[in-house]
């Protein structure tokens, strides 16, 4: 690589733009003027959303950066994070609105009223009090998608304990890390899931986890799946409690308490692709203020009118900040799923958006390659007229496929709002605005009223436009991290030691501009390839793969070669209606991407398969597929949500090869 080559090079461009209608941008929450009102004072525009909240004591300071990078927002401010997202809406008189449409998978429903979720909270709160958890003590919480999740988390934001949410499909190994470094007191999981159409243990897992551990006192089980499961449950006296029989006698009575600002919330772990994963900490003030402002602005819900759904999981950041706490806080009528999208058809989820009239859809590009993949026939039987604003999540979305989500799901009508944000932020940073933005397919654009982000090369300079890089967040924002739980030092190393003389945020993820000015996300640093000098973006070589109608989905990563350094490889799925790809297919893929991004980018080798390797989470384990191309041993498949699916790719190796 020479001295003068870009941090990443642009490739792909993308002139297709979908401005809001005049009728969505006339009713819109966030007009064009909330980034000039922002940019005047920065601190006053935070002031001013945190002012949405009900506080018990207001803050005298808005941002104290003095301990960068350890940010305190709304200084000497107290507020109870729980009481802002149920009491207050029972309070102003909207205790019989609907909180959650509950769907469980085998087909049972329950919907909760504010009245009842204020109930249900309390009395979690006050069953976590008689076992003596106190305001700092950690409470590991292991469940499915069912309500009493939802309880918990804010039952011990009610009484100032930190939650740490563990996805319920993770093995023992990592719930058993995730206790031990947290030191968590009490554990609550359920008896057993249910996972496309089939009841799995979850309580014998979590005990398998638990042998030995040291700080845990109490268990509490959900009763979920009861005879549905093969056995007993098992148990151990004197440590394991049903949910009934702790929870439901307790008193609905229960006096919030007001906490700092900077009171810890919750801690998160990230897995990561290295190493033990990172406990992600966030605190009260700021977190609430910005996730509720972004469930506002970027999703232009109506309390009361809009039926909204977050596909993603409590295990995540994303059920975090926009299932639990920011749509909450906002009074929003939400339908959370238990299940899996195929159980028991792939029309499920258009089933429950026509059920229940829902009017802002937000989900993760995975699916809805996947649901590309099953064919655009099956949601067409179904009634999606409700629908009003969709969203991405998760990753970069490819243009073609972000253009078959508008169509097919939104009747080329609704906007698109593709969000990029990490568990690190805590809320939504980068994203259209609804009612303002000409939406680019495959584009988040810009950073939101308030944020600041920018694209930069190695030195720190931010790149011109059309040009490619690092992404950085250049100025602190409310709902950031406030330290990796325990490791002060790998949570500057991290983060911060990149750009540390610019005092910049990094954010891992490659960038860039458009000749517009609008940013591109470009995928994780990691999997840059460098290709006869040219740094190429994985993002997008996938997306150009993509934008082929036989295509449905595409990972791509560089593999060791002789000549050029990295020679790229491709994995495909093929779409539904698209017959085997043999030699001529394969071809016409690898013509299709050096036509559409430039020769330099043309597959040295593509793989069509039947599956790829996905965390849970759905996004794509681009390092198991290094070692497939470089037939090298394959790594670590634990944290896969399909372990088989690498055996199937490995087999297929040897056919479909390009010379």
């Amino acid at each position: 690589m020479t001295e003068q080559s870009p941090a990443l090079d642009n490739l792909l461009t993308e002139s297709r733009t979908f401005p809001p209608s005049d009728e969505f941008a006339g009713q819109a929450n966030a007009k064009a003027d909330l980034y000039a009102t922002a940019d005047a004072d920065r601190e006053q525009f935070w002031a001013g959303q945190a002012e949405r909240l009900s506080w018990d004591t207001k803050w005298s300071q808005v941002l104290d950066w003095t301990n960068a990078p350890f940010a305190k927002w709304f200084v000497g401010g107290k507020l109870n994070v729980a009481y802002n997202c149920v009491d207050r809406h029972v309070e102003s008189g909207h205790g019989d609105q609907v909180a959650i449409h509950w769907v469980g998978e085998p087909g049972d429903t329950r919907d909760i009223t504010y009245a009842q979720l204020k109930d249900e909270v309390s009395k979690a709160a006050n069953a976590l009090s008689s076992l003596g958890v106190v305001a700092g003590d950690v409470v590991a919480i292991q469940l499915q998608m069912v309500p009493e999740a939802i309880f918990a988390m804010l039952a011990c934001a009610r009484i100032g304990a930190l939650h740490s949410v563990v996805f319920g499909g993770f093995s023992p190994t990592a719930l058993r890390a995730r206790v031990d470094d947290a030191a968590a007191k009490i554990v609550i999981t359920s008896d057993g899931q249910y996972r496309r159409g089939k009841a799995a243990p979850m309580k014998a897992n979590v005990d398998e986890a638990l042998q030995g551990a040291e700080t845990v006192q109490k268990v509490i089980v959900v009763k979920r799946t009861g005879s549905d499961l093969e056995g007993e449950t098992p148990w151990t006296d004197g440590r394991d409690l049903w949910w009934h029989e702790l929870v439901d006698g307790q008193s609905p009575e229960h006096q919030p308490e007001a906490f700092d600002s900077e009171h810890p919330l919750f801690i998160l772990y990230t897995s990561g692709t290295t190493g033990k994963p990172k406990g992600i900490l966030h605190t009260s003030g700021g977190y609430l203020t910005q996730t509720a402002y972004t469930h506002n602005v970027v999703f232009d819900h109506k309390p009361g009118e809009d039926v909204y759904w977050c596909t993603a999981d409590i295990g995540w950041i994303t059920g975090h900040s926009y299932i639990v706490y920011g749509p909450l806080a906002n009074r929003v009528t939400q339908v959370v799923y238990e299940g899996t999208p195929n159980t028991p058809h792939e029309g499920r989820h258009w089933e429950i958006i026509q059920k229940y009239k829902v009017s802002i859809y937000y989900t993760a590009p995975t699916l809805i390659r996947t649901f590309m993949k099953w064919g655009e026939d099956i949601p067409a039987k179904y009634d999606l007229s409700s629908l009003r604003v969709l969203g991405s999540v998760g990753e970069p979305i490819n243009p073609e496929a972000w253009i078959w989500y508008r169509e097919k799901i939104g009747a080329n009508k609704t906007p698109v709002v593709d969000t990029w944000w990490q568990t690190e932020t805590g809320a939504i940073m980068i994203s259209p605005l609804p009612g303002v933005t000409a939406a680019k397919p495959g584009s988040a654009q810009r950073a939101l009223p308030g944020i600041s982000a920018k694209v930069v090369d190695d030195t720190g300079a931010e790149v011109p436009h059309g040009g490619g890089g690092y992404l950085v967040l250049d100025k602190p924002w409310p709902s950031m991290l406030r330290g990796v739980w325990g490791d002060e030092e790998r949570f500057r190393d991290t983060y911060w030691s990149r750009f540390s003389d610019q005092g910049y945020y990094f954010a891992g993820d490659g960038a860039k501009y458009d000749g517009d000015g609008d940013i591109w996300l470009l995928g994780r640093v990691d999997d840059v390839m460098n290709v006869s000098g040219h740094r190429i973006s994985t993002t997008e070589v996938e997306s150009a793969l993509v934008s082929h109608p036989t295509v449905a989905e595409a990972a791509v990563v560089g593999a060791t070669d002789p000549t050029t350094g990295q020679g790229i490889v491709a994995f495909v799925i093929l779409r539904g209606n698209a017959v085997d790809g043999g030699d001529d297919a394969v071809q016409e893929l690898r013509n299709h991407v050096a036509k559409e991004i430039g020769p330099i980018a043309k597959p040295r080798q593509i793989m069509v398969v039947a599956e790829l390797p996905k965390t849970r989470s759905g996004k794509i384990m681009r390092r198991l597929l290094r070692d497939v191309a470089e037939n090298r041993q394959i790594g670590d498949v634990t944290t896969l949500a399909d372990s088989s699916v690498m055996d199937l790719i490995s087999s297929g190796l040897n056919s479909g090869k390009e010379e």
